[in-house]
């Protein structure tokens, strides 16, 4: 517990520096950098510094990767306790079709990344003393994250890869970095002209990221439950611990499947959040005691989660650069970024919907970084998420179980039971079939929104 009280402790310092220094530096104002990247940078920088140094700072990057672990959850318990929109695009069929068209493209870019890495690395690497195998690590750490990055770099040492989980969570650490240095700036033209509609313009408040006391003139909440018996957050909170319980249950009964099927469902606490969400707020509606959730105070608990899972999601990154391989890893992630940005961007404008853009940017947050970072590029241009595309990133966890055969003929190259040329053929065929799939399920359209200035 003192553990876990210290890392909140040191990521909402974090904040608050984050938050002070996007208002007073020109640079991070005019790129609209949120204070939560501010945040995570410094995090990450503090906690690795402290790490080299051998200095005890009361907590852990593991400590942080169970705080995002959990905070994952609640934010999308959060997102399913909010009343919906009056967006017309958020029905279920386009919710569906959102989540069906990112996920399938996330399938691509996770069999496409190792195809070229491994490409690359052959061609490079050699003068580094640095085996073509070795690229094949960049889909865990962009399109995964570093938790992934750091296990199956574990796989692929037990196979005799020596130091794979280093090189894996080096490129999750630049993923995060390109997330958000390319995301960002996107953002900011999508506002500028006009193709993000749920932004409003940037003035000077957005510019600074605070409000000054004339500038306040929105409530934000009213009281739903009578102070004197219950505060109305509390009884938000309650409603998410509720759900979390329930959640919790729906993974023990998800575990009872047989198989791969099983395993892989129970571990998905955040969709068994949200299926527990519904169902509450199903019971709510039926018992007609809906009412008592408000949605602005529901979608400020959401922007919370969103901030801390930013900050925590750097801070859980530990990392220690591999001197003579930095070279080739820094030219394959320059590469993949390219390449991932050329895709998200082609395909998000393609699904079909008036928030393909803010698709576009959650989609290209998510394969570089992690689902908080697309979340995080989303809230930019959709700060009080008015479309779905929040859920739509939860919901495409499920369509990224298509990307299963992928990994597990990597896991057997790493082990040497199939050779790199035949995983090659293999990534080679499993991007045929998705781009296959994008176009028969009808998620690879003409744009839906253009780049010109409206």
């Amino acid at each position: 517990m003192n553990s876990f009280l210290i890392a909140f402790g040191l990521a909402s310092i974090a904040l608050c520096i984050g938050a002070f220094l996007r208002a007073k530096i020109p640079f991070l104002r005019n790129m609209l950098v949120p204070a939560s990247v501010i945040a995570g940078i410094i995090g990450v920088i503090f906690m690795n510094l402290a790490s080299y140094l051998n200095v005890n700072v009361g907590t852990d990057a593991e400590m942080y990767s169970t705080v995002v672990n959990h905070l994952f959850t609640i934010s999308f318990i959060s997102i399913c306790l909010t009343g919906a929109s009056n967006n017309k695009d958020n029905t279920a069929k386009n919710i569906f079709k959102g989540a069906l068209g990112m996920g399938t493209v996330w399938c691509l870019l996770y069999t496409v990344t190792p195809l070229v890495g491994i490409l690359l690395i052959g061609a490079i690497g050699k003068g580094f003393d640095m085996a073509a195998i070795y690229g094949s690590l960049i889909p865990y750490a962009f399109t995964q994250g570093p938790g992934q990055a750091a296990s199956f770099g574990a796989l692929y040492e037990s196979y005799g890869w020596e130091n794979a989980a280093m090189v894996g969570v080096t490129f999750a650490a630049i993923g995060f970095v390109v997330a958000f240095l390319v995301g960002v700036p996107a953002a900011k033209i999508g506002i500028s002209r006009g193709v993000a509609k749920n932004c409003g313009k940037i003035d000077e408040s957005i510019l600074k990221g605070y409000l000054r006391k004339e500038e306040q003139t929105n409530y934000m909440v009213k009281d739903t439950t009578c102070n004197s018996n219950i505060e109305t957050l509390t009884f938000h909170f309650a409603l998410i611990g509720l759900c979390y319980i329930f959640a919790i249950g729906i993974s023990k009964i998800m575990a009872l499947l047989p198989g791969f099927l099983g395993s892989s469902m129970s571990g998905l606490m955040f969709m068994n959040g949200m299926y527990a969400a519904y169902i509450v707020k199903f019971l709510m509606k039926k018992l007609k005691i809906d009412f008592l959730i408000e949605d602005t105070l529901q979608s400020k608990i959401t922007g919370w989660t969103a901030d801390y899972l930013v900050v925590c999601a750097f801070m859980a990154v530990g990392f220690n650069i591999i001197g003579k391989w930095i070279v080739p890893i820094l030219v394959e992630s320059v590469i993949i970024t390219i390449i991932t940005f050329v895709v998200c961007f082609y395909f998000g404008r393609r699904f079909g919907g008036s928030s393909d853009f803010e698709r576009t940017l959650g989609l290209y947050g998510t394969c570089t970084g992690t689902v908080p970072s697309g979340i995080a590029l989303v809230r930019i241009v959709d700060p009080e998420f008015k479309t779905s595309t929040a859920v739509e990133l939860g919901l495409m966890n499920l369509v990224m179980m298509l990307s299963t055969p992928v990994y597990i003929v990597m896991l057997a190259m790493a082990s040497k039971t199939i050779s790199v040329q035949m995983t090659m053929l293999v990534l080679a065929g499993m991007t045929v079939v998705y781009l296959i799939v994008l176009k028969l399920t009808r998620c690879w359209n003409k744009p839906t929104y253009s780049w010109k200035k409206e």
